[in-house]
């Protein structure tokens, strides 16, 4: 029996990363080659169990946003074959983010059902849009105010504590792989999130719950 949802928030209660981020490389004319290839390495450390990086250091609060925008622009190069302005980098790269208003409404949904609902984001030193929370979140846990971060074990424990719930009756909602395979050595089932009819499906069947509106 699940009691309760923890759920990602970039790229999952907003629409995606990559466009989001696709905007930003056209206005700021950025480098996407060598954009990509300067975060393929960074996330693979980060995600993939390999050397600790800037991207550890400032999901867990450890270094703030300034410091990582200096360092990010200057791996960087725009089509002029300079470096972007770092003031301002990440409010720029995710300026595209929008709320997905379905993925909002089936945690109030999910949450006027009695089951226990909690966020659990990695922050890029975002300053959060935190209207209508309130009404989703019984619970925040944002890796940057608690100096742990998705993959480690311990922020799925220190969020499952906030909902006072075992791993084994909840259920963990991503679209980073390796923090659902994290969640779910654990014992939390994982949806690995894909788009939001897919996501809320998948969640309608395994809460026998109907979540979607016409």
């Amino acid at each position: 029996m699940v009691a309760g949802v923890l759920i990602d928030w970039g790229g999952v209660l907003t629409t995606n990363l990559s466009d989001s981020i696709g905007r930003w490389i056209a206005a700021d004319r950025i480098d996407d080659a060598h954009y990509r290839a300067v975060m393929r390495e960074l996330i693979s450390h980060a995600y993939g169990g390999g050397k600790e990086n800037l991207v550890h250091a400032l999901e867990r609060g450890e270094i703030d946003g300034p410091t990582f925008e200096r360092d990010l622009a200057a791996r960087l190069l725009t089509l002029d074959g300079v470096p972007p302005v770092a003031e301002g980098l990440l409010e720029r790269m995710f300026a595209g983010f929008e709320r997905v208003d379905a993925m909002y409404q089936m945690l109030c949904d999910v949450r006027e059902s009695g089951i226990k609902t909690c966020l659990l984001s990695n922050s890029w030193s975002d300053v959060y849009p935190r209207d209508g929370w309130d009404e989703a979140f019984d619970a925040i846990v944002i890796s940057g105010e608690v100096g742990m971060r998705k993959p480690e074990p311990r922020i799925f424990h220190h969020a499952l504590d906030q909902v006072r719930l075992p791993g084994e009756a909840c259920v963990f909602i991503d679209d980073i792989e390796a923090n659902i395979v994290a969640a779910r050595a654990i014992g939390i089932a994982g949806i690995h999130h894909q788009d939001p009819d897919t996501t809320i499906g998948e969640l309608e069947s395994l809460l026998q719950l109907p979540l979607r509106r016409a």
